[in-house]
């Protein structure tokens, strides 16, 4: 076995250019929507790796959901090979990042140290992984610059708006092959003693009903649209949302209550259009002939696709026989299907493994509640050898005061570069 004392050191002297390119990166404000700052996010990463050895390749996701001339989606791959021919590891991390929101004691975009924690936005989704993945690998290459295979780092766009100008992009133009790329981690929040083998599946739809406008005075010459959607949230109340609790899935998918199906009301909107903040009138006196709603349907390994649908729409289908006047559309926004690795795969043995060397007891093997870009790299790149792995509290993203804690990064530079040696180090 190789000696590992030198990586060990190289990484302890490495704490404080940690915490400065988690900053670095939290300081470029990526926020999507809109898609803000890709391109500056990506010049950044190629200064830093290049700076290091990797080669660099920067690709604009052409004509894919949300990218333009004023938010082109760029998205960056470096690679390092060694010093002789294995396999690649790739380490994939999302570079954009959700909206503020209110709530904030701490500047969202200002990278502050406070008692051991980075703040601001994106802090544990994910820029602290994705610095926690480049000083790995900073760390392994410096240590054992004859390391056989190749290391690759991407910083991709929109994973959390469905990762279409990201992953899914570069995993169509082959950038996943697995006869390029043997081993994926993607340093999502999981904490750092989890191995994240997948996630549940998502169906998002829009539901309208319809009505017919009157005089607000005169509501029985109308036919209510608000009225209508109030039927159809009743029955999901009655029927659909006692259902889904009842079902269980033998992912170990985490938080608990996420163990079962689940269903948000995404938005909801009926009626008049909402004016502007500055306007001082009064609303029109309507029937609204009109009423939305999104819904985000989280369903588990043990449901097929075409039943989550046929659920919604049997709802929809027995109010139109039942109530009069009742009609209805039903458009499909998008949907991803689980995806799950199995726990002895290579990598996710191979980290498991290090938590256990590192942290001195066993690994937790979790699913997400959400998807994440794994999926791509599955569904698309028809890469089965990916898991989730990084430092951060998942509860935290996307909430005010978001942060991520210095020493589980440390911690999880440790086991990414443990995991490194393991496979890419001849054995001896």
């Amino acid at each position: 076995m190789t000696e590992l004392a030198p990586l060990l050191a190289r990484i302890a002297d490495k704490r404080d250019d940690l915490i400065a390119l988690t900053q670095d990166l939290i300081r470029i404000p990526t926020l999507n929507p809109p898609g803000d700052n890709y391109r500056e996010i990506c010049d950044y990463l190629d200064r830093r790796l290049s700076a290091h050895g990797f080669m660099t390749e920067m690709i604009r996701a052409h004509g894919t959901p949300g990218d333009s001339e004023k938010y082109p989606r760029w998205n960056i791959v470096a690679r390092r090979d060694g010093a002789q021919s294995g396999e690649c590891v790739h380490f994939n991390s999302h570079t954009d990042v959700v909206e503020v929101g209110k709530g904030w004691t701490t500047d969202p975009f200002g990278g502050a140290l406070i008692d051991g924690k980075i703040y601001g936005r994106g802090a544990c989704d994910m820029k602290g992984g994705l610095a926690t993945s480049i000083i790995a690998a900073e760390s392994f290459i410096e240590t054992y610059p004859d390391f056989h295979g190749a290391i690759e780092i991407s910083g991709t766009a929109d994973e959390e708006s469905g990762g279409y100008g990201g992953v899914a992009y570069l995993a169509e133009k082959g950038y996943f092959d697995p006869k390029k790329v043997q081993h994926v981690i993607i340093p999502e929040p999981l904490n750092k003693d989890r191995v994240c083998l997948g996630h549940r599946g998502g169906w998002w739809a829009e539901i309208e009903t319809f009505g017919e406008i009157a005089h607000g005075s005169m509501p029985f010459l109308g036919d209510c649209a608000v009225r209508h959607m109030g039927a159809v949230l009743d029955k999901f109340e009655t029927d659909l949302f006692p259902a889904m609790a009842q079902r269980r899935t033998d992912m170990p998918v985490v938080p608990e209550g996420a163990r079962q199906s689940t269903m948000n009301i995404n938005s909801i909107h009926g009626g008049q259009k909402e004016q502007a903040d500055d306007f001082t009138g009064l609303p029109a006196h309507c029937v609204p002939d009109s009423c939305r709603i999104v819904i985000d349907r989280r369903f588990l390994d043990e449901e097929p696709l075409d039943m989550v649908r046929d659920e919604v729409t049997g709802i929809l289908n027995s109010l139109k026989s039942s109530r009069a006047k009742f009609d209805y559309a039903l458009t499909e926004l998008n949907h991803v299907l689980p995806s799950m690795t199995d726990r002895n795969a290579p990598i996710a043995a191979t980290i498991a493994g290090q938590i256990q060397t590192v942290l001195g007891k066993p690994a937790q093997f979790v699913a997400s509640p959400g998807t994440y870009d794994q999926k791509h790299i599955d569904r698309i790149g028809k890469l089965k050898n990916c898991v989730a792995y990084g430092p951060g509290i998942l509860e935290l993203a996307h909430k005010p005061d978001e942060y991520i804690c210095v020493d589980d990064m440390m911690v999880s530079v440790e086991v990414m570069a443990r995991s490194l040696a393991a496979l890419l180090l001849p054995n001896d």
